[in-house]
């Protein structure tokens, strides 16, 4: 749905996207992540059509962004980081301009305006003023009035930025709606965890370059990191430990956690915890359930430890991968 071949954007002697490859698929959520001034924000605006590119192309449902403008803009709602908005409209007015703006014939403005409200939960607010609106409902109105148009494919530029947690929940959850409607969508953010919750695949920039696209799983190789599990055990940690540690697929076997028993020896106890890393490509859960249960320790609980996109954030753009 979205193509990047080569996109290279410079502003003199500023490179601010270098020989940029990406590609998004039909319905998916993307999120796009780095550093202030890594290229974020000029990429997107290439995309929809308000930046030229020094070099390279970029498509948008087959559609050269850069010779097929007017018809990437029907195809494309575009959500800057900073809304500009109507003070003296109230927000059914608002979103009626926009409506006409976008050449929707009259008599079926009122319909149309009515479902994206209703989609955005703003129909208690339509009579409002735009400018007495709380930030997290200026978000909502700056969402909708990008779908007035239905578009295939959403590209937004920090839209939880300055939402409270509340309105944040409400703001992901409206885009998971949206990706089940089918939407694909580009979001660009700051709150990595909620990239986290909600991307299919995300893509780190750093410097104009893109450092990493895929899933978070697929990170762990990019950053030589191998698989872990937490192992929650009944009794002996030890002894849970002495039989994982001789398996060829397991790295190493650490006891975090245990409640000794009067004998007062670490990892003895009624609850231990115990984190199995494995080599590469080694990650085998039912290896560690098999080889406990068959030795006689009672396993409580078995849970892969994930990774963050914090710590892969901070690893890929801090020069430790290359």
């Amino acid at each position: 749905m979205i193509e990047i071949k080569k996109l290279t954007k410079t502003f003199g002697s500023l490179v601010a996207v270098d020989h940029l490859d990406l590609f998004i698929g039909a319905g998916d959520i993307f999120g796009f992540i780095g550093p202030n001034g890594a290229g974020k924000t000029t990429t997107m605006r290439i995309l929809v059509t308000l930046l030229e590119p020094t070099y390279g192309a970029a498509f948008i449902d087959g559609l050269d962004v850069g010779k097929k403008g007017k018809e990437v803009r029907r195809r494309v709602g575009y959500m800057p980081d900073f809304m500009g908005v109507y003070d003296d409209l109230k927000v059914f007015e608002y979103l009626e301009f926009f409506a006409a703006a976008f050449g929707i014939e009259y008599a079926k403005r009122k319909a149309i305006v009515d479902g994206v409200l209703e989609l955005t939960d703003l129909v208690s607010k339509q009579d409002a003023l735009v400018d007495s609106l709380s930030r997290g409902m200026q978000q909502r109105l700056g969402l909708a009035r990008v779908l007035i148009h239905d578009p295939k494919v959403l590209i937004l530029d920090e839209p939880a930025s300055g939402l409270d947690p509340r309105a944040r929940i409400e703001m992901r959850e409206l885009l998971r709606e949206l990706k089940r409607m089918g939407k694909t969508i580009m979001i660009s953010s700051h709150i990595l965890s909620e990239l986290e919750e909600i991307c299919d695949r995300i893509g780190i920039i750093e410097h104009g370059k893109l450092v990493f696209s895929g899933t978070l799983e697929e990170i762990r190789p990019r950053l030589g990191l191998q698989s872990k599990v937490r192992v929650k055990v009944l009794g002996e940690g030890i002894r849970a430990m002495e039989l994982l540690s001789v398996l060829p697929q397991i790295q190493s076997v650490e006891v975090m956690a245990s409640q000794p028993s009067s004998s007062g020896l670490s990892g003895e106890g009624p609850g231990s915890t115990l984190l199995v890393t494995f080599k590469e490509g080694q990650m085998a859960d039912g290896l560690i359930a098999r080889t406990l249960v068959n030795g006689g320790v009672d396993l409580l609980s078995l849970q892969p430890e994930q990774l963050k996109l914090d710590d892969a954030f901070l690893q890929l753009t801090k020069g430790i991968v290359h």
